[in-house]
């Protein structure tokens, strides 16, 4: 039986991980993948830590969350110090540039397979638009993963986001963009 890829996506409330995972797991679902998505929010009513636990494999998969994730992705400070439990010797360790003070924090050489910064919000302010700092996370764990098809991604989010899509077409390629630029980022 193959193993499921465990991603742990982590963030402050409203950066958008919920969406991403739920986004990433219909897709693999759509490409006939077994995929488990659990939620997890802070106690805070706003701006609280906000963790998706996601899985994909092909067989059924069999614990709602994992131990140490395979790919784990943290976008504030907060998430940073929140998720170390998570990560293991075979874990991607993937966080922003932007996120300050965390260096103590970070997985030392050996506790992770490889640990990755990327420009994520800033290419979000800088090239395309803020709204899109998660889509480029999502990017960024597709490349990472192999979960799913870049394509599978974007139809998925089509799905998802669709009725804005009519409303405004240029919110498709600005998705679309932002997808293709997350991937970019992990295959440097």
């Amino acid at each position: 039986m193959a193993k499921a890829t465990k991603i742990c996506l982590a963030g402050e409330g409203g950066q958008g991980v919920q969406s991403v995972a739920e986004i990433i797991a219909a897709a693999a679902n759509a490409e006939g993948r077994e995929a488990l998505y659990i939620p997890n929010f802070g106690v805070e009513q706003r701006g609280g830590v906000s963790i998706a636990y996601l899985q994909i494999g092909d067989q059924p998969i069999g614990a709602p969350k994992f131990d140490k994730a395979d790919i784990l992705i943290a976008l504030s400070d907060r998430a940073v110090r929140r998720c170390k439990q998570y990560v293991g010797p075979e874990t991607v360790y993937v966080y922003d540039t932007s996120i300050e003070g965390v260096e103590e924090d970070l997985p030392k050489e050996g506790e992770a397979k490889r640990v990755l910064a990327i420009p994520a919000l800033e290419i979000a302010k800088n090239e395309l638009h803020p709204r899109v700092f998660n889509v480029i996370i999502m990017g960024a764990v597709v490349a990472a993963t192999n979960v799913v098809p870049a394509e599978a991604a974007k139809k998925a989010i089509e799905k998802k986001l669709g009725y804005k899509f009519e409303q405004d077409p240029k919110l498709r390629e600005l998705n679309f963009k932002a997808i293709d630029r997350g991937m970019e980022l992990m295959n440097k």
